[in-house]
């Protein structure tokens, strides 16, 4: 029996690769672990007790998305309801009480059916969002002051994103089996804290994050399914289909491309039919208003609009961000056949939704969220994570000192415009620097931080170590990739998981 039972033990140890830790591969992950007691030894049992990562990563999110209430205090204590300019110099701002009066649930007023008064005649939200958000408003109480009521309208909503949030520690740190402790880039990511509770993005960031969960287990119809309901949410999940196409394309998995397709097809048209069928007109405001939106807060357009005598008009914008983000696709579609390895999901994810954000005519701060959880699966590295999260940091803090200032009359509190414009800079420069990371990655796979550890595509589902069928360049040659070119664990191209096992 003791034999038997040491020769299973071989065997499962053989098919099952050690997690990774990263204290032991990457240096600030190390001297940030000396604040709760240095790095894990080689000799540390692992998931020995209730604390294994996901449930330690989990209650660090809840704890870190608590402080970001916090931070939202001076606003809830009165900031959002006496004047304009105190919100954004305590850098408190959120939609979500101003809209609870201003998009008719505190009247009763049904989305997309009912007209509100004033400029905007319908709900600006896709269906998934606008149902969030009666929901929450159905917890509301009408009773009392308007502004209690607004008080009590955020709180409700923050609960629900709270949730949200929650969803996305998980999923991300399930995502990447041998990988759990990178789940803590996005517990402890401060742009991701806060930034939550401005708008309701965290929905479709958690039906994203839990679709490439889903994609990672092979579960194809699930995600797309899910990507479904999160472009219903929000309109950027649909972008990770390109990606996915090509990936599928050099992989010849048509058949899971196309179950993920039809899945994410279906979830979309069962919510938004019936508000297409019956309402219309409130339905389709959310596509208009993008597309009438001028230049707005937080993109290079505004710059130059900024510093244009003659500012382009809102079509000849709306062109020219269209073919820019054609060409990125083009670029994302070129490298994902043409690279050495096939990239990662993650990877091209990461870059398809940062060439959105970087080329589109506005940039809301709540925006970084849609990158995060893509951010830790694409380049788990903390150095890159966190020079990333400081840029971001700093937007935060510049679109509402510059708010401050164009609102606080002669008294000009806050930042100017010159210097609002660094801060864009900033943000700018932040997600080129990662973006211009991974495509290094994917050029060169030993420096991917991923695959340097063993592993092919762990968050790939089928095309994780799938062979190629179509390539095109360079990688139609005999495999002579960087990746064989260094000391360690490599992947055995063609073979799925790391050589000593699969996942």
């Amino acid at each position: 029996m003791c034999g038997m039972a040491s020769a299973e033990s071989t065997q499962a140890s053989v098919h099952e690769p050690d997690p990774v830790r990263p204290t032991q591969e990457d240096k600030v992950a190390a001297a940030g672990s000396e604040l709760i007691g240095g790095p894990l030894g080689r000799r540390a049992v692992l998931g020995a007790s209730w604390w294994t990562p996901v449930r330690v990563i989990a209650l660090v999110a809840i704890g870190m998305f608590a402080l970001g209430l916090v931070q939202k205090a001076p606003c809830y204590n009165g900031a959002w309801f006496v004047g304009a300019s105190s919100q954004y110099t305590h850098a408190c701002y959120s939609d979500i009480p101003h809209l609870y009066q201003g998009r008719g649930f505190a009247d009763g007023l049904v989305p997309y059916f009912d007209k509100l008064p004033g400029d905007m005649q319908y709900l600006e939200y896709p269906v998934l969002t606008g149902v969030f958000m009666q929901v929450a408003s159905w917890f509301t109480p009408g009773s009392g002051t308007i502004q209690a009521q607004e008080q009590w309208y955020w709180m409700v909503n923050a609960g629900m994103l709270m949730i949200c949030a929650s969803v996305i520690a998980v999923c991300v740190t399930r995502t990447h089996a041998r990988r759990p402790w990178d789940g803590l880039l996005i517990a402890l990511a401060p742009a991701f804290a806060l930034t939550a509770t401005i708008n309701w993005d965290l929905l479709a960031v958690a039906l994203t994050a839990a679709a490439m969960l889903m994609w990672s287990r092979g579960r194809s119809l699930a995600f797309g399914v899910l990507l479904g309901l999160a472009t219903a949410a929000k309109l950027y999940p649909f972008l990770i289909l390109g990606p996915l196409l090509v990936l599928c394309w050099r992989a010849g998995k048509w058949r899971e491309f196309g179950t993920a397709l039809g899945g994410a097809v279906v979830a979309w048209v069962v919510v938004n039919g019936p508000v297409m069928l019956f309402a219309f007109e409130g339905w389709s405001k959310f596509y208009t208003f993008s597309q009438e939106r001028g230049v707005d807060f937080g993109s290079f357009w505004l710059i130059m609009a900024q510093n244009s005598d003659d500012p382009l008009s809102t079509d000849t914008v709306n062109t020219l961000a269209t073919l820019l983000m054609l060409v990125c696709c083009a670029g994302v579609a070129v490298l994902a056949l043409t690279a050495p390895r096939r990239p990662r999901l993650a990877q091209l994810a990461f870059l398809i939704v940062a060439a959105f954000i970087l080329t589109n005519k506005v940039y809301s701060p709540q925006y970084v969220l849609w990158l995060v959880p893509l951010a830790v699966l694409a380049r788990p590295k903390w150095r890159d994570f966190l020079i990333w999260q400081a840029c971001e940091v700093a937007y935060f803090l510049g679109i509402w000192l510059y708010l401050a200032y164009t609102t606080s009359g002669d008294a000009h509190k806050g930042l100017p415009t010159d210097g609002y414009h660094w801060a864009i800079g900033l943000h700018l420069l932040g997600t080129l620097y990662l973006c211009v990371m991974i495509v290094r990655d994917i050029f060169l796979p030993e420096r991917d931080p991923v695959r340097r550890s063993g592993d092919d595509d762990p968050s790939g589902g089928v095309l994780d170590g799938a062979k190629d069928v179509f390539v095109l360049g360079p990688a139609a040659r005999p495999a002579r990739h960087a990746a064989a070119q260094f000391d360690g664990p490599q992947v055995e191209w063609g073979r799925h998981g790391a050589t000593g096992g699969s996942l």
